[in-house]
């Protein structure tokens, strides 16, 4: 399903390998002429406390519109699935983009089913994704809903013939869901993407261009973090009562099944893969993290993993929920070699009216990229490939620190 396309075409300059690749690596961005316009981000979400939530400070409006080119004047009919504690649904731009039309929204708690109605500014719901996703007008979805939920509910969207976004993780703690969501995909021929933020930090942007140029070799050692402090019980969607509380999802979550914020500072800036593991777990003192205290039975509020690479380098990865004093997700990448020379490493720009929005302005990037591959039929930069290699080595993490650091293997997705 990949195309191939000169530079012109594109409207800014990829690097050398972004070219031979097909632009399957940084992606176009797109939208009708004669569009101007200011791009307003979605209200960030806020803790109880009132605190906006680490991740969504807005980081990304000066990106927008400044030298973007239009491409195609066709509208994708999308629907929007979920509006939890992050609003994910409404965060990412779709509603603001030139070539996306929200026809129809779901969540399975009607008053924030109506309030992503209304930030989208559509008019349909659905009381679930499962009945949105019979709808044979939209072309395809976000699926912006718990965590647990997301390698069923892309299923069942390539099944009913629609395209897919979703929110990390690919899968939530299966290794079984992941070869199903592969198998999903390769039979559909549909487009899927996962929303990893950290693949539009304008740092591994930056690497990935350098690297598909061969600038910096090899690499010999890379590191990231995702720091998310879990002092507090954290809300988030029950299957059980089929409310938001906090003995949601969230509730003990091992920390490695939330792996793709740090692992995307390897599999982004390469688009190689992890193919063995040893991993140590850090017990946490919070006592809604304790093992009795959580349906995962994890013992575990840090987990930190040292992997090796399919280039044959090192990565260690840390996600912890432990840390009151630091947040974020950060990285760095050590190549063989560091040569110079001119590779555009600047992101490119964004249609008018598109912020970049939170995560290292990062959201709306993610959105153009999605719509840009479907209606150029190609590849997206994170493929469903790339997004299982980043969560399934999580999951193998988690196995690993349970078993005292044993060194595993992982499995591998090549499309």
């Amino acid at each position: 399903m990949e195309s191939q396309m000169t530079a012109n075409e594109l409207g800014f300059c990829l690097s050398r390998r972004g070219l031979l690749q097909g632009v399957g690596g940084a992606g176009a961005f797109l939208g009708v002429a004669g569009l101007a316009g200011t791009a307003v981000a979605a209200e960030a979400p806020k803790d109880a406390a009132g605190k906006v939530i680490s991740g969504f400070e807005n980081t990304g409006l000066a990106a927008s519109g400044k030298g973007w080119q239009p491409f195609s004047d066709r509208k994708i009919r999308v629907g929007i699935a979920g509006y939890g504690t992050c609003r994910f649904g409404a965060q990412f731009g779709f509603q603001d983009h030139p070539n996306v039309e929200v026809i129809a929204v779901t969540d399975l708690i009607p008053d924030r089913c109506a309030q992503l109605a209304e930030a989208c500014r559509c008019k349909k719901t659905y009381p679930s994704c499962e009945e949105m996703l019979k709808d044979d007008r939209i072309e395809a979805v976000f699926i912006a809903t718990d965590a647990p939920s997301h390698a069923r509910l892309a299923i069942a969207a390539l099944e009913h013939g629609k395209h897919v976004a979703a929110a990390v993780p690919a899968v939530c703690g299966s290794l079984e869901d992941a070869d199903r969501l592969f198998e999903a995909v390769k039979k559909s021929g549909l487009t899927y993407m996962m929303f990893e933020t950290s693949y539009f930090h304008s740092d591994l942007y930056a690497w990935h261009q350098r690297y598909g140029a061969g600038m910096l070799g090899r690499i010999v050692y890379s590191e990231g973090e995702y720091f998310h402090y879990f002092g507090k019980p954290l809300t988030g969607y029950n299957p059980e009562t089929g409310k938001v509380d906090t003995d949601g999802w969230r509730k003990g979550l091992p920390p490695q099944y939330y792996p793709t914020h740090s692992n995307a500072y390897y599999v982004g800036v390469t688009g190689g893969s992890f193919t063995e593991v040893s991993c140590m777990g850090m017990p946490s003192i919070v006592p809604h993290l304790r093992p009795e205290n959580n349906d995962y039975k994890n013992p575990f509020g840090s987990e930190i993993a040292l992997f090796r690479t399919s280039e044959g380098g090192m990565s260690r990865m840390a996600v912890t929920w432990d840390i009151p004093t630091h947040g974020g997700e950060r990285g760095r990448v050590y190549g063989q070699k560091d040569e110079k020379g001119k590779v555009d490493i600047e992101r490119p720009p964004l249609p008018p009216g598109v912020s970049g929005g939170g995560h290292g302005g990062s959201h709306g990037y993610l959105t153009s990229d999605f719509v840009d591959a479907i209606l150029r039929d190609r590849k997206p930069w994170v493929d469903v490939a790339q997004a299982l290699n980043m969560t399934v080595a999580g999951i193998v993490a988690h196995q690993s620190a349970l078993r005292d650091g044993e060194l595993m293997k992982i499995p591998q997705y090549k499309l």
